[in-house]
């Protein structure tokens, strides 16, 4: 990989979506925390969207709290008095508790503080997906009408589904829309696929490593995808045309004489000529002309029609009472796909190094073109990954605190403060490896 071969453009794009869509779950996350800490009359020294070791890029103090934005983009903090947190104050723990510190408040008043973040960030996903749901409706993509079938990767083709298959069924059930195979496969242990090839009728049973290959590759939308033909919907600024032009409505037939009938052709055969000037032959109403052009990191430099709006979807719309409880069903999906995603790591079905990933993993999750709906779509899916990753059990995130609270309220006995001061210790270590591991993952994948 070199700094030539990435499209910046693109990148600032999904960074741009990333940084904003981070910065409201942290804020949210964060207010959490501040909101119950004032009702119950703690200071609150800081409140911070991401971490500031060293010095800020921005503060302003008002009242007895300063707010600022660090420059380490991993999360946010409050610092409220009296309390063991990631800022290890130890000199303020030595001195005696005092009304405003949190150390004096009722174990009660601990616990809402501390589950606060927790809890705006469920209620955060459970709104976005009910605002998602009321807004812009259910869009499917009917299975009959899929004109030319399905497109397969390697990995599809060597188990016997072909490009042209119709899948009808997954274990049995019939598929009425076209989803996500893959990963019915990955999180709902699928073992069989049903689908007809013209008149024939084919079960496909599902090999056990299926699941693992299809984590590792990353791609799963590859795996079974829509065939349509490759028509133009607009061209893109960097396209590089050196002979001829490239229009709205253009279907490309073939590249350096090699026929193309589908657009997934297309992509396989492209990389094949990558950085290299190619002819491409062009349907252009009832005429057949000829462009050249160059594939710039092997990409001619269109956007191709969507298959949807080509063979027609079914657009389900929701009164606001109606797209309440499809919210919340949606937020339950959403939290039970990743527990199932953490459960294949755990028990070995997947390797931790093909699903474990930095803010660069987040990040490339993004389009590369604004799409408010996919926006608010993955920011609603990390609000929910936050609260759960929040509440675990671990000494420095919000649910080992709230755990030693628990304890406290059950036996009477508070946590000595060198023993808070310990577990917080050992809490940061074990995350920021992981963090950092992760990180390292993140850059192996890029420059491998």
């Amino acid at each position: 990989m070199t700094l030539l071969a990435i499209d910046f453009a693109t990148v600032a794009v999904k960074a741009g979506q990333f940084i904003l869509s981070f910065s409201i779950l942290v804020v949210l996350h964060e207010l959490g925390h501040f909101i119950p800490a004032k009702l119950f009359k703690c200071r609150v020294e800081k409140f911070y969207l991401f971490f500031n070791p060293g010095f800020s890029l921005f503060k302003i103090k008002k009242g007895e709290t300063e707010y600022g934005i660090g420059w380490v983009p991993f999360g946010g903090f409050v610092k409220i008095s009296g309390m063991i947190d990631e800022s290890m104050d130890k000199e303020q723990m030595k001195l005696p508790p005092e009304d405003h510190e949190f150390r004096s408040k009722p174990a009660w008043q601990r616990l809402i503080i501390m589950t606060g973040g927790v809890l705006v960030n469920v209620l955060l996903a459970i709104v976005i997906f009910i605002g998602i749901t009321a807004y812009w409706g259910e869009e499917s993509l009917p299975m009959k009408n899929l004109k030319y079938g399905i497109s397969t990767d390697s990995l599809a083709q060597s188990i016997g589904i072909k490009d042209g298959d119709n899948i009808v069924a997954i274990d049995n059930r019939p598929l009425e829309y076209f989803g996500t195979v893959a990963a019915d496969i990955v999180l709902k242990d699928a073992k069989s696929i049903q689908l007809e090839r013209g008149a024939e009728k084919i079960n496909i049973n599902i090999p056990p490593s299926l699941s693992k290959q299809l984590v590792k590759n990353k791609n799963m939308d590859a795996f079974v995808g829509v065939r349509y033909p490759a028509v133009v919907d607009s061209v893109l600024k960097t396209a590089v045309i050196t002979k001829g032009k490239l229009v709205k409505g253009d279907t490309l037939i073939a590249l350096n004489n090699i026929g193309i009938t589908f657009y997934h052709q297309l992509v396989a055969l492209r990389s094949k000529f990558k950085d290299s000037i190619v002819e491409l032959k062009i349907l252009r109403g009832k005429d057949t002309v000829t462009t050249r052009c160059l594939l710039k990191d092997g990409l001619i430099g269109f956007i191709p029609e969507n298959p949807g709006k080509m063979f027609g979807t079914v657009v389900k719309k929701y009164s606001l009472a109606e797209a309440v409880p499809i919210g919340i069903k949606r937020c339950k999906e959403t939290l039970q796909h990743y527990i199932t995603g953490l459960k294949r790591i755990f028990t070995g079905k997947d390797n931790p190094n093909d699903s474990l990933g930095s803010v660069i993993s987040i990040g490339n999750t993004f389009p590369g073109v604004w799409d408010w709906e996919r926006f608010w779509t993955l920011t609603g899916i990390f609000s929910i990954i936050l609260a759960f990753m929040n509440i675990l059990p671990i000494p420095a995130l919000d649910g080992g605190h709230a755990l030693f609270t628990l304890v406290e309220m059950i036996t009477g006995r508070k946590p000595g403060d060198k023993f808070m001061e310990y577990a917080q210790i050992a809490g940061m270590v074990l995350l920021l490896s992981l963090m950092v591991y992760a990180l390292g993952l993140d850059f192996w994948r890029l420059f491998k």
